[in-house]
């Protein structure tokens, strides 16, 4: 499976590809980072992130799009970017029939590390180490979307088995109200 992991941000939004299987090591295909200028209109800066990430999906072909689930903040421009990245990223999965998964960051964590208060150092240390990297990609956003699509190739998968499990049963179940 390739997932392709986008840590949304306006200013810096991380992109990694990966390709695996439960079970399977895992390897990194691609990974870096979509920057855009701050003295950019907002609509100039969304239509950048649009045309890179679509270049991107293009380009590797992912069978899933992994995504940061915007969380509170106390900055709410900071907020306000991450929340508009995110909807580039899922309005581009939606362009190219690409099903979409999100993930809280302590999801992320505890998925990659095993904790979900791990610090930024040790979800890098761990995704060094899970992909088989010399060091970790900089800045520090691409790693972040290389945990993300970490995880849901980990977590993803299980929570696709439940999904399909509870929709088997509630036809089950319909079938045998008709009956």
């Amino acid at each position: 499976m390739r997932v392709l992991g986008i840590d949304p941000g306006l200013t810096r939004c991380g992109i990694g590809v990966i390709e695996g299987a439960v079970g399977a090591p895992v390897s990194m295909v691609a990974v870096g980072v979509i920057q855009t200028a701050t003295d950019l209109a907002l609509e100039d800066r969304l239509l950048e992130l649009d045309q890179e990430i679509a270049r991107w999906i293009e380009t590797y072909s992912p069978d899933v799009i992994a995504v940061e689930r915007v969380f509170s903040q106390h900055n709410v421009r900071t907020v306000m970017g991450t929340g508009q990245a995110a909807g580039i990223a899922l309005l581009q999965a939606a362009k190219h029939g690409i099903p979409v998964a999100m993930h809280t960051p302590s999801e992320v964590k505890a998925a990659v590390t095993g904790s979900g208060r791990a610090n930024k150092k040790q979800v890098a240390d761990m995704v060094v180490r899970l992909l088989n990297l010399d060091a970790a990609p900089k800045p520090v956003d691409s790693t972040d979307a290389l945990a993300l699509a970490i995880c849901h190739l980990w977590r993803g998968s299980a929570t696709n088995k439940l999904k399909s499990a509870v929709a088997a049963e509630k036809l089950r179940i319909k079938k045998l109200q008709r009956s």
